[in-house]
């Protein structure tokens, strides 16, 4: 899923999307998503919906 569908859905805008990843560097950098990556692989995106409250 691509960074982008996620900030659709959790109804914000890309830029404030990154924002909120930026806090959470750490974490996604020992999963391997670096912050050019664009497709987030599902363990990311697990992970993000559970701390962001995302419904998919």
């Amino acid at each position: 899923m691509y960074k982008s569908e996620l900030a659709e859905l959790a109804g914000v805008s890309t830029r404030t999307f990154q924002r909120y990843l930026a806090t959470r560097r750490g974490i996604l950098d020992a999963m391997g998503v670096s912050p050019r990556t664009r497709k987030l692989p599902p363990k990311a995106v697990r992970y993000i919906c559970e701390d962001y409250c995302i419904d998919i």
